[in-house]
C-alpha cells in the first residue's frame, strides 16, 4: 500500500506531538513534586509556573541535544526513515504511556532512545546504530552515539544527587541556628528554584523532539533544514505546556511523598542542584531525563540528612524501571515497525 509522502510526514509530527504531551505529563511532576509537597504552592499555581518557564525554555534552547539524538542513527534521509521515526516515537510513546498509568517516574528520554534503537535495528541492522565504542576507544577517546547518551543519563543523576548531597550539607551549617521563621523566605525563593528547574527543562528535553522533526522534514524533501525553526519550537512547546499543565499527579505523589519527607530547605536545595544539572547538561548536548535528575536530587538531600530515614525501596523500584525502559521501549518500537513493513512497505 503506498502512502503519500506528506501524509506519513503528517502523521509523524501528530505522533511526535503527542509523544512531547506524555513527555510534559511525566516530567511536570518531577519539576513540581517538592515545591507542592512541601506547601510553599498550591498544586495549580505550581503546575502553571512550570508550564510557562517550560515554553520558555523550549522557546529560547539550542541545538546541541537536538544533533545528538539525530546523530544516533545512521541512514539516509529518505521516506523509509520516516517509517523508522513514526516507529520509535510511537514505542517511546507507548512505554510513556505504561509508566504513567502505573505512576512510576520514568524517562521519555530513555523511552525515545530504545525507540529508535528498536525500530533501526530491525529495519537496517545494528550497523546503522552509532554506538560509539569504537569513536571512544579511539586516540581521540571521542564521546558519541549511544555511549554519550547513556553516559549522560547514568551520570546526571549522580551529580545531582552529589550536588544535593554537599548543598544541603553547606546550608545545614549556615543555617543552623536559624528561627522556623526562616522557612518563609526559603518558600519564596522556591518559586525562583522551580522556575529554573521549569526552564532546564523546557531547553533540555524538548531538543530531543524537535531534532528527530527536522530529520524528518529533511527526509521527505520539505526542507534543508539546518537548525530548528521557531514555529517548529513552539508548536512543541505549546504541546508540552499542555502536557505539563495537565500533570502526572501519581508520579507526583511518589517524587513528593515517598522517598523522603520534605522540608522546605530540602525541596529548594534538590531544585538548584537539578536545575543546574540540566542546564549544564543542555550546554554540552547530552540529552538527560528530568525526573531520573530529579529523583538523584531527592534522594541526595535526604542523604545528607538523614540517611536512614530515606526510602531506598522506592529508589530501588525507580533505577530498576530505569534499566527496563530502554529495551522495552526497543521492543515496542521494533514491533510497531515490523507491522508496518508489513502492512505499508512490502
Amino acid at each position: 500500500m503506498v502512502i503519500g509522502i506528506n501524509i506519513v510526514l503528517t502523521v509523524l509530527i501528530i505522533i511526535a506531538l503527542i509523544f512531547t504531551l506524555t513527555n510534559g505529563l511525566h516530567d511536570a511532576s518531577s519539576v513540581v513534586a517538592t515545591f507542592i509537597s512541601c506547601r510553599a504552592a498550591k498544586p495549580r499555581q505550581a503546575v502553571l509556573l512550570a508550564s510557562v518557564f517550560g515554553l520558555i525554555g523550549v522557546l529560547l534552547s539550542g541545538n546541541q541535544v537536538a544533533d545528538t539524538v539525530s546523530a544516533i542513527i545512521s541512514i539516509a534521509p529518505n521516506e523509509k526513515l520516516l517509517y523508522i521515526l513514526i516507529a520509535s516515537i510511537l514505542g517511546a510513546v507507548t512505554w510513556n504511556i505504561i509508566t504513567w498509568s502505573k505512576g512510576l517516574p520514568s524517562s521519555s528520554s530513555h523511552a525515545l532512545i530504545g525507540g529508535l534503537v528498536g525500530a533501526t535495528w530491525v529495519s537496517n541492522g545494528s550497523d546503522s546504530i552509532l554506538w560509539g565504542g569504537a569513536e571512544l576507544l579511539s586516540s581521540s577517546h571521542q564521546l558519541v552515539g549511544i555511549i554519550k547518551v547513556v553516559a549522560a543519563l547514568i551520570f546526571s543523576p549522580l551529580f545531582g544527587y552529589a550536588a544535593a548531597y554537599i548543598i544541603q550539607k553547606i546550608a545545614f551549617l549556615l543555617l543552623r541556628n536559624s528561627k522556623s521563621s526562616i522557612n518563609t523566605s526559603i518558600n519564596r525563593l522556591q518559586w525562583i528554584g522551580a522556575a529554573v528547574l521549569a526552564f532546564s527543562h523546557g531547553a533540555n528535553d524538548s531538543q530531543k523532539i524537535t531534532g528527530l522533526i527536522s530529520l524528518a522534514f529533511i527526509s521527505s524533501g520539505v526542507a534543508n533544514i539546518t537548525s530548528i525553526p521557531f514555529p517548529l519550537k513552539f508548536a512543541v512547546g505549546s504541546v508540552m505546556f499542555l502536557g505539563t499543565a495537565f500533570g502526572g499527579w501519581r508520579i507526583m505523589k511518589t517524587l513528593g511523598r515517598e522517598i523522603y519527607d520534605l522540608k522546605p530547605i530540602h525541596s529548594l536545595n534538590s531544585m538548584i542542584s537539578s536545575g543546574t544539572s540540566i542546564l549544564l547538561a543542555t550546554f554540552a548536548g547530552a540529552p538527560v531525563s528530568t525526573t531520573h535528575v530529579v529523583v538523584g536530587s531527592i534522594m541526595g538531600v535526604g542523604a545528607a540528612d538523614e540517611y536512614k530515614m530515606v526510602n531506598w525501596n522506592i529508589g530501588k523500584e525507580i533505577v530498576i524501571s530505569w534499566f527496563i525502559t530502554i529495551p522495552s521501549a526497543a521492543v515496542c518500537s521494533a514491533t510497531i515497525y515490523a507491522l508496518i513493513e508489513w502492512r505499508f512497505l512490502l
